[in-house]
């Protein structure tokens, strides 16, 4: 929790202080009115009293009241402003982190418990505060202030309050001993019954395609029903607190008048209103204890879950990067890339993913991979942007290996296009500028990259054009069409060195053609970097490298190859007849 207090402003730590003050001032205030409710009992039963007394000693009381709600209202304020700012810094502290992690960190958290840790986490972090810190100081405050006042009153008193001080510290440190375990559970949970509502909100279609609707229910219903249970569990076991408590304070005050009324009776006449008076002042004091440890009891109520919360944070914001930023911005050659005996394999892998790759893409060339499913084409091109790093030998990009760039600087090198097409909300112009700063001539860079990447006549025929509404993931508008402002995005950017992860899958083969004669042409100057199933697309490369099994099996031209690798030969025939690669 500590380290997370780092994430609070200068003016919170103000703000803190003068809680603090106003709690200290709030709690006098309040345990003064028993010593003004004393005198107006003494005064009362006293012959010769003024009423003018009496009324002093009142409007005493009603100012110390007054004085502790005005002190309460700002502490609130203050307190709700401090809880906020803190909820604030961390989420904004942790997306960054989350930002920053590699591939490998964000499946080891998983997408579901990143988002909960993002919200749910943090909200119970930020509830704790917001009630926590007025608690926090004012329970301990008023309890030893309290004692101190009725020490020296009377020793059976102090016992009785004693004894009721140990039955509710027993029980709450039972309860959260009981407690504790089980909010680590239900934080797992809420992971889980994220990770089910994403599943299904994502895959809807098939979900429906398949009427697998109850099934998915079925899932969803067994993980709610387990947090559920959790859930009631935790708060039955907390119900218990609050009627102990005020079954404890209430016997406590029955056994204050109890031995109060004993020795008002074996006392003498003269002494009866002077414990009187103290057996009332007592009970208000001993009352105000009990009411700390209540204050207490809720803070504890709320702590064990908060306290889960805390390590989750901690554990993202303090998880060590595997991509670590470098400190070149700019290499010693320009459009190169190349591999120098490059082997990979996931952290968690026994086995190699990629063996021993060696290639060099130059400045203006086409390079392209191909090979069958699962033989490691699109891995080998996540090296370059560090997705993920090579596990032996060297990525170069510029004659400079790529753990050695800034990630900023080796990122405005590339132009990405991932295998699966991403679209954010918004216009079709904010998509095709997504990350690109430039503030000339936007229009013009817009318009261009569209008609490049062959999607003028869609984009024109929408209702608003350019300012058309792209939904979350491009949901209204077709894969081919998608895969076409994700090209134009890239193109936009005017990098070095393009990499195209299978982006031409959803297109169709005219398309596609055009696509392919107008980038070739834009291109000219930058390297390309092309993953792709479909021979045709690749077919005049300047360089195709097979893969197979994680191996490069072959490297040349389409011509080169179909005399060379039998690998690539029996991808080329089982998708072109014979007469079109003799065309070819």
């Amino acid at each position: 929790m500590l380290k997370l207090f780092k994430n609070l402003h200068k003016k919170d730590y103000i703000f803190i202080l003068v809680s603090f003050i106003l709690i200290i001032m709030q709690v006098w205030l309040e345990l003064k009115m028993p010593d003004y409710m004393s005198k107006v009992t003494v005064l009362v039963q006293s012959d010769g009293s003024r009423m003018s007394e009496i009324l002093l000693n009142g409007l005493y009381m009603i100012l110390c009241a007054f004085g502790s709600l005005i002190s309460t209202i700002i502490v609130g304020y203050l307190v709700a402003s401090v809880s906020a700012s803190f909820s604030f810094n961390t989420r904004k502290k942790l997306f960054n982190k989350i930002e920053d992690l590699s591939m490998s960190d964000v499946k080891k958290f998983k997408v579901s418990s990143l988002i909960t840790r993002t919200t749910n986490d943090i909200t119970q972090i930020e509830m704790l505060i917001a009630m926590g810190l007025q608690l926090l100081i004012k329970a301990p405050v008023t309890a030893i202030w309290a004692v101190t006042k009725i020490l020296n009153k009377n020793y059976t008193w102090s016992i009785a309050t004693l004894i009721a001080v140990m039955v509710l510290l027993v029980v709450i440190v039972i309860l959260t001993v009981i407690v504790m375990p089980k909010f680590k559970i239900i934080q797992k949970l809420t992971d889980r019954l994220n990770n089910v509502t994403r599943e299904n909100l994502n895959g809807i279609k098939v979900v429906r395609a398949f009427n697998a609707e109850s099934f998915q229910e079925e899932k969803f219903d067994e993980v709610n029903d387990n947090l559920t249970k959790r859930q009631l569990f935790n708060q039955r076991v907390f119900s218990v607190m609050q009627p102990v408590m005020f079954l404890t304070m209430h016997t406590l005050t029955l056994s204050i008048y109890f031995i109060g009324a004993i020795l008002i009776k074996d006392s003498i006449l003269s002494g009866k209103i002077t414990l009187f008076g103290d057996m009332v002042v007592f009970s208000s004091y001993a009352i105000q204890v009990i009411m700390s440890f209540l204050m207490l009891a809720m803070i504890f109520m709320m702590m064990p879950r908060a306290a889960v919360s805390v390590r989750r944070i901690n554990e993202v914001l303090l998880t060590d990067m595997t991509i670590k930023d470098g400190i070149k911005t700019k290499g010693k050659e320009k459009g190169t890339v190349e591999f120098k005996n490059v082997s990979f394999k996931y952290p968690d892998a026994d086995e190699y993913l990629l063996e021993n790759i060696s290639f060099k893409a130059n400045k203006g060339e086409v390079v392209a991979f191909i090979g069958s499913t699962g033989s490691g084409k699109s891995t080998l091109i996540n090296l370059i942007p560090r997705f993920y790093d090579a596990t032996d030998g060297e990525v170069l990009v510029d004659g400079i290996n790529v753990k050695d760039y800034k990630l900023e600087s080796l990122y405005n090198i590339l132009g990405y296009v991932p295998q699966k097409a991403v679209l954010f909300d918004g216009s079709v112009n904010f998509n095709v500028l997504y990350g690109n700063n430039v503030t000339k001539n936007r229009n013009e860079i817009i318009k261009r990259a569209i008609e490049v990447a062959q999607a003028k006549d869609f984009v024109e025929k929408l209702d608003k054009q350019y300012n058309s509404h792209i939904a979350s993931k491009g949901t209204n508008i077709s894969g081919g069409q998608k895969q076409r402002i994700s090209i134009a995005r890239a193109i936009a950017r005017d990098p070095e060195i393009y990499i195209f992860d299978d982006s031409f899958s959803a297109l169709d083969y005219k398309t596609d053609s055009q696509l392919r004669k107008a980038l070739k042409k834009y291109t000219k100057d930058a390297t390309t970097l092309i993953v792709a199933q479909r021979i045709g697309t690749i077919m005049n490369a300047d360089k195709i490298i097979v893969l197979n099994n994680g191996k490069c099996v072959g490297e040349g031209t389409h011509k080169e190859l179909l005399k060379t690798c039998e690998i690539y030969k029996q991808i080329a025939n089982s998708q072109l007849s014979k007469e079109e690669l003799e065309n070819e």
